[in-house]
């Protein structure tokens, strides 16, 4: 199956012509995913900050990830699901946006980016958890997590836009 059938095939589930032909179940999934992108993003920029040396450097890095991350997780499960009902509703249409594109390219950078955090210097935290010295790769990947979830508020809002 080609990606143009599949966005097609993906609107026609009812669920995607309910939330699209009802006057307030698009609205409010539209607002249940802002609150929780705001969730997501604040708890997300709440560890960059850390790991940047910008605020919380009294607390090891271990006690604020293991306080904001259960936050971000669940925050980020419910973006996902609201996200994904938005796009079902007209999937054919979103696809064809430039804002919608560069929104999912900086949410794909920044899963690559905590990835390789979480793969990299963040399985050494033991040696540096309450040091003030952040190694120069988790401060990196703070540094472009800020930005690449600053770029899918940004897009994202673009794309409501079109």
């Amino acid at each position: 199956m080609d990606f143009e059938r599949a966005w097609f095939w993906l609107e026609g589930f009812w669920i995607s012509g309910t939330i699209r032909e009802s006057m307030w179940v698009f609205p409010v999934i539209e607002t249940l995913h802002v609150v929780t992108l705001a969730m997501t993003v604040g708890s997300i920029a709440l560890l960059d900050f850390r790991l940047l040396g910008i605020g919380f450097d009294k607390r090891p890095v271990r006690h604020a990830a293991a306080e904001a991350l259960p936050w971000t997780w669940r925050a980020f499960v419910a973006t996902c699901l609201s996200g994904f009902l938005m796009f079902a509703s007209a999937a054919s249409y979103y696809v064809t946006i430039p804002a919608f594109r560069y929104k999912a390219l900086c949410l794909l950078l920044a899963g690559i980016n905590m990835l390789v955090l979480h793969f990299g210097s963040w399985r050494d935290l033991g040696a540096w958890n309450d040091d003030a010295r952040i190694p120069v790769a988790a401060k990196t990947a703070a540094a472009l997590s800020l930005l690449f979830w600053a770029g899918v508020v940004v897009f994202g809002r673009w794309t409501g836009f079109y």
